[in-house]
């Protein structure tokens, strides 16, 4: 299924996926985890209309399904970015520079760590670390790792990022 960024704004959209996955799954608490992740990729986060509804499918409370959203960081209940940025401040990339990194990234996105860009293109994150401390500092970009970052690494690759999409649209 492909990845929406934005909550969709067509009703019947929202109970067609709904309705494929409640056919997919039986309503057991079992079935939360891999649902949830079903949810999290169709729409780039875990809609609270979503979890209304998986809450009565699988009649179980609302704040277990919060609870399990807000405990895991593979989901998000915001909105996230095409591209999921985020820098390490754990003690060995923090020594070697990655919040100089940090700060160039929220002073060229304009946005704060936890934030998505007004054009749904970047999401920003710290992290603790991701265990590449041999090539600290690092920072991730959808899950690739960038060792040995620097401020002028990061802008490389943002703007390889920016004018990719640019050739796309």
């Amino acid at each position: 299924m492909e990845k929406e960024n934005k909550q969709c704004d067509c009703k019947k959209e929202r109970d067609l996926f709904l309705e494929n996955l409640f056919q997919e799954y039986l309503p057991e608490k079992d079935n939360l985890i891999q649902m949830l992740n079903e949810i999290q990729e169709h729409y780039g986060y875990v809609p609270m209309h979503v979890q209304k509804e998986l809450s009565e499918y699988l009649k179980i409370p609302m704040a277990e399904i919060y609870g399990v959203v807000t405990f895991y960081s593979r989901f998000s209940l915001e909105p996230q970015g095409k591209y999921k940025i985020s820098v390490c401040l754990g003690t060995a990339c923090f020594v070697k520079g990655s919040q100089k990194i940090m700060d160039r990234l929220t002073d060229r996105l304009k946005i704060e760590p936890g934030q998505t860009t007004k054009d749904g293109l970047f999401t920003i994150e710290q992290t603790r670390c991701v265990g590449a401390c041999g090539l600290a500092p690092v920072f991730t970009v959808n899950g690739e790792v960038y060792g040995k970052a620097s401020v002028q690494k990061l802008d490389k690759v943002l703007d390889e990022l920016i004018n990719k999409e640019k050739q796309t649209s």
